[in-house]
């Protein structure tokens, strides 16, 4: 019986820091800040010299052990002077290039990595807001004056409760294309046909769709971020030019902050901070050459940048609100005298929201969830801790993510209310395939919104509550997390139609299109590896799903979290905000019953006659990496019969002597060595492509041209740009834990180097070993960090109000 946790799933992200914009000023003082031994169960043997097969588990406690932080968000900045290294909300690695976005974590240093994932920020102030305060009115009653704007605000939005949920309106890129799209349609200003290349036909609610016939796919593009025109980066140039700025830093300045960058910069010249990459000792430097001795640590302007700044940073951890007392803190280290103050003035500004929870009177979290301050020039929560109650906690956020939770608060509860609630799908439980199943089916027949928790194995359940659902006529439809979730879930259902990427169905590239209302046309929508779902796609989605549509959310809550900000899965299943239906589906085989012990905290001992588990110690990262080769090139393909192609290896993060940089280098001089002809790359290199943060789709490069380097990504033509390659694509052979989240392969080598021991947490420890379906090694040498870690209890270590305002009963 595999025990499955639900819990929350932690981590935080790291980044390098490498942007280079101008030294800091004295008057803007910096922040403070060979063959080893294969033996069974684990224990060292003598080293061979000749071939080194892996060695069967057979009763030790697990010593594979996992040396790092995790690394979800593999993107590094392809320009400037930045290569800013982030690996997403769990864990620690590279950010901004192929190996950051992806992942949501960061991995060079893990010792840093508060300080590493400052330099991924997408975007850090936000400038003054439409809440400013008249100049005539102190600050305390400006601060007053921009509440009871909130208060406004909150009132109206509960007004408009019953008509379309506005919200996301910070949103940008394709999602905010595709929820203008939404809202045009639903409007009446356009006809869904207008924004979409084959508009499906409305389908009768109650029949299921005719199969599309199948036709061939064009080569996919890799979509290049929109960038500003190039008189608009000259003159970002010649600005960046007279405070000492590296020009790289103008094509990202320029599009960071549109067309009137230069002007913007000039007025303010810690508008660079909102720039990845670029740090606050960096932004002083620049803000002083431009300023001169008007330059301060107290500049209003230099404390606003730093307060959003900050919490963009706190984003890329998967943060969505910071306590305020972690604020000024921060703002106290980055030698601001007077943190209060600065608080005070960037929210009057509009930069940040504040928010409180008062579990006293009664947790006032409707809309913007403000109370305003019980006297003048106080921080809200001052009246309660000074009469001695509980002190009230005090929550900043950046308002996109305050309305993505709230949207997708308010959709989920009109998905709960509009759903039909006495359909009889008894026949259908009674069919089903298993007990779960039965029990998941009874339960979307009564409710519009249901989680399901499980393993690999439990992934059988949402397949087959897709193919009753459409037995009944139901337009059924599941998504997942990427195109290997896609197709598990394909083959489980026995139906491509019924299978698509979230990525995909929310772009319309994938899935049955949009109604003539402009939502997402099906009847029940099943999102699988939930746990990789973000707020702000969570948003979307929801937005996306008509009154009346069912919504499942399944997945492991033992796995590590997204890389975007946010803890939508953990906070639904927290809050208790719909019926939970926990799998006793029990993932098969030793590999399944050594993950299961892991995520109730236990490295049990593990029988492996057919070396499904192998221990393999290291004693250092130069052995560790030579062993993995040796795994992946020959004892795996001769021993188990799992082919190097069909082999992923997965380690702590990119950097270090034993990251996916290493280990890629390694892997293909052994594999497919070459000259790198293709910018870096051959005919034959397994790379991993990132087109956009969070998402990673591992390929095999074909060839290369005029247009840019053509892969095949699991059958897809993709054509990266030539300009795109560098910060989009990565030799493969070696992934990140949370690169590889979502995925499987029939066989996995995780490496565990001695250095990473620190950043090992047992969500990391579960996702790692879970990956592979019929063997797992293990190059561990980290000793007993491995038990810590797993023994340890998953935290809470994401700040998030979707459980309360889940929780918090419309009023």
């Amino acid at each position: 019986m595999t025990a499955l946790p639900r819990g929350e799933t932690p981590g935080s992200p790291a980044a390098d820091d490498d942007a280079v914009v101008a030294p800091p000023s004295a008057d803007v003082p910096a922040p403070s800040a060979g063959d080893g031994t294969e033996t069974e169960g684990g224990a060292p043997g003598p080293t061979g010299a000749g071939d080194t097969e892996p060695a069967p588990v057979t009763g030790g406690t697990a010593e594979a052990t996992d040396g790092g932080p995790d690394d979800a968000a593999d993107g590094e900045p392809a320009g400037a002077a930045a290569e800013a290294t982030h690996d997403g909300p769990d864990g620690a690695d590279d950010s901004d290039g192929p190996d950051d976005s992806a992942d949501g974590t960061t991995d060079d240093e893990p010792a840093e990595s508060a300080e590493a994932a400052e330099d991924t920020a997408d975007g850090a102030g936000d400038g003054a807001g439409a809440d400013a305060a008249p100049a005539q009115l102190s600050e305390a009653e400006a601060e007053l004056a921009a509440q009871r704007e909130l208060r406004e605000r909150i009132e109206k939005r509960k007004a408009e409760k019953a008509g379309p949920v506005a919200a996301g309106g910070k949103l940008s890129g394709k999602a905010a294309d595709l929820l203008a799209a939404v809202r045009a349609v639903e409007s009446g200003e356009q006809s869904a046909t207008s924004f979409f290349d084959s508009p499906a036909p409305a389908a009768p609610r109650r029949t299921a769709p005719e199969p599309a016939p199948a036709r061939p796919r064009a080569p996919e593009p890799s979509r290049a971020p929109q960038s500003a025109s190039p008189q608009a980066v000259a003159a970002t140039a010649a600005v960046l030019a007279e405070g000492g700025a590296p020009a790289a830093l103008a094509g990202p300045a320029a599009e960071t902050l549109g067309a009137q960058a230069a002007d913007a910069l000039r007025v303010d010249p810690w508008q660079l901070l909102a720039v990845p990459g670029v740090r606050p000792e960096q932004a002083d430097g620049f803000a002083r050459a431009m300023l001169g001795a008007e330059c301060g640590p107290d500049d209003e302007r230099r404390t606003s940048a730093l307060v959003g700044w900050l919490l963009e940073r706190a984003a890329l951890r998967g943060h969505t609100a910071l306590d305020a007392s972690e604020v000024r803190a921060a703002l106290a280290e980055r030698s601001v005298t007077d943190p209060d103050a600065a608080v005070q003035h960037a929210v009057a500004e509009g930069v940040v929201l504040v928010f409180q929870d008062d579990g006293q009177d009664g947790q006032d979290h409707d809309g913007q969830g403000a109370e305003a301050p019980a006297e003048s020039g106080e921080e809200p929560g001052a009246g309660a801790e000074r009469a001695g109650q509980e002190p009230v906690q005090v929550l900043l956020g950046l308002d996109r993510y305050a309305l993505a939770e709230e949207s997708l608060a308010d959709g989920l509860a009109r998905l709960v209310n509009a759903c039909e609630k006495d359909a009889d799908w008894t026949e259908a439980a009674s069919a089903a395939s298993s007990p779960s199943a039965a029990e998941l089916i009874r339960a979307v027949a009564a409710h519009g919104l249901v989680a399901h928790t499980g393993g690999e194995a439990a992934r059988a359940e949402p397949a087959a509550l897709i193919t009753a659902a459409r037995a009944l006529g139901l337009r059924a439809l599941g998504a997942t997390h990427s195109a290997d979730g896609r197709r598990r879930l394909a083959a489980a259902t026995g139906d491509p139609e019924t299978a698509v990427t979230l990525a995909g169905l929310l772009s319309g590239e994938q899935g049955p299109g949009r109604d003539e209302e402009g939502a997402v046309a099906v009847d029940l929508l099943v999102v699988l590896d939930a746990p990789q779902l973000d707020v702000e796609t969570a948003a979307i989605l929801v937005e996306s799903l008509a009154d009346g549509t069912r919504l499942v959310l399944s997945g492991d809550p033992g796995v590590l979290g997204s890389a975007g900000a946010g803890r939508v899965f953990a906070d639904v299943l927290a809050a208790r905000a719909c019926p939970q239906i926990v799998s006793r589906t029990p993932d098969p085989g030793p590999i399944g019953e050594l993950v299961s012990g892991i995520g109730i905290g236990e490295l049990n001992q593990v029988e492996a006659p057919g070396k499904e588990v192998v221990i393999v110690p290291v004693r250092d990262a130069g052995e560790a990496v030579h062993r993995t080769v040796q795994l992946v090139a020959d004892s795996v393909p001769r021993a188990i019969g799992v082919p190097s192609s069909d082999t992923q290896v997965i380690t702590v993060g990119h950097g270090g002597s034993a990251g996916t940089r290493a280990l890629n280098a390694a892997l293909k001089q052994r594999l497919n060595p070459g000259p790198g002809r293709f910018g870096g790359f051959d005919p034959g290199d397994r790379v991993v492509h990132v087109p956009a943060p969070g998402r990673a789709e591992p390929g095999v490069v074909v060839s290369a041209d005029a247009e840019g380097l053509h892969l095949d990504c699991a059958g897809t033509e993709v054509v990266v740009a030539q300009e795109r390659v560098e910060s989009s694509v990565r030799h493969g052979w070696a992934l990140s834990a949370h690169q590889a989240a979502g995925m499987r392969w029939p066989a996995v080598v995780v490496v565990l180097p001695g250095d990473a021991a620190q950043g090992l947490s047992r969500s990391w420890v579960y996702t790692a070993f879970s990956r592979g379906e019929r063997h797992l090694s293990v190059v561990h040498g980290v000793d007993q960090a491995l038990p810590r870690a797993v023994a340890q209890p998953p935290a809470q270590d994401r700040t998030t109000r979707l459980r309360t305002l889940l929780e918090t009963p419309a009023r």
